[in-house]
């Protein structure tokens, strides 16, 4: 009931500065979010790997519509690739990036702009051993960061890409994304889309993500399978036995902050568990969706803020 309420509220300015400016905000999101600068990011980093999870970071930042932004955050992943390089991390941390914080949204060239700004933090992740995933947006977005993906793979085939239960056109995706050296996340989706692309009942979203499973592991890419939901885990390690897939044929991604305890019970099983962590002052959007996703996450928030206020 509150999902669509609080998705619309991640766009909401009014909002944004009043969640922002209230006093219990950040104790909570630093639930979500790794800090706010890459130091503390890259310690949360060591933590995580010490106890044997990988992780993707993203630096938080979206909905960028201005070309000085989409050069700044660009420079923020650089500055994160050559960080990762510099700890030896790369071989445990990945990248995932928003191609509308590249200037994909820009009304003049935005495509070609993004694609021209992300081509370089790809160049970067591969000199620190690591790669990127391009993470998937609301559906008007999903032709132009499928396109880059293409553009991306000819040089850097092991770059990622994420698709999203939710949209009806997503199975077509999958079957074409299944193929040897591809990498896909498959998620459900937090984006609040109409009836004339995307699922509307929660159940239905449920099947087609199986579904999708069914397509990616048994195509011969590398399944990234990003749910929470203990029922997805236990059918994605099913069908991953029945259709012959090592443990390092396939992983489990879950969001920092949500699900501790499932993420090292999985590691522990010999999974390759990956940890998604966001870090960066742009945290609002972000936070909100993940209120949207769980009635769990907001209840953790209404509870702070009664008991904090």
């Amino acid at each position: 009931m509150f999902g669509p309420v609080l998705l619309a509220a991640a766009r909401s300015d009014g909002i944004r500065r009043l969640v922002s400016s209230a006093p219990v905000t950040r104790p909570v999101v630093r639930r979500f979010v790794a800090g706010e600068q890459l130091g503390p990011c890259l310690e949360t980093v060591r933590s995580l790997t010490a106890r044997g999870l990988d992780v993707t970071l993203d630096h938080l930042g979206e909905d960028t519509t201005d070309r000085s932004e989409a050069l700044r955050n660009r420079d923020a992943y650089l500055a994160l690739a050559h960080a990762l390089a510099d700890g030896g991390l790369g071989p445990r941390a990945e990248m995932s990036v928003k191609l509308s914080a590249f200037g994909q949204a820009l009304p003049d060239g935005g495509h070609d702009i993004a694609l021209a700004n992300v081509r370089p933090v790809v160049e970067a992740a591969a000199e620190a051993g690591t790669t990127v995933t391009l993470d998937m947006e609301d559906h008007t977005t999903v032709d132009s960061t499928l396109a880059v993906l293409a553009e991306l793979r000819r040089t850097f085939p092991q770059t990622g890409a994420v698709l999203q239960s939710c949209l009806l056109r997503t199975e077509d995706d999958c079957g074409a994304l299944a193929g040897e050296g591809s990498r896909v996340r498959l998620v459900k989706g937090a984006y609040d889309e109409p009836a004339s692309v995307a699922y509307q009942r929660k159940a239905d979203v449920d099947r087609a993500y199986v579904r999708c499973l069914k397509i990616l592991l048994s195509g011969r890419g590398y399944p990234m399978i990003g749910t929470h939901d203990p029922r997805m885990v236990s059918i994605a390690q099913e069908l991953a036995r029945r259709l012959g897939r090592k443990h390092d044929e396939f992983e489990f991604q879950m969001l920092y902050g949500i699900r501790d305890a499932e993420q090292l019970r999985l590691a522990a099983e010999g999974h390759r568990m990956r940890v998604y962590v966001p870090y960066g002052t742009d945290w609002y959007g972000y936070f909100m969706r993940r209120l949207a996703e769980r009635p769990a996450n907001l209840g953790f928030f209404l509870r702070s803020l009664a008991t904090r206020g």
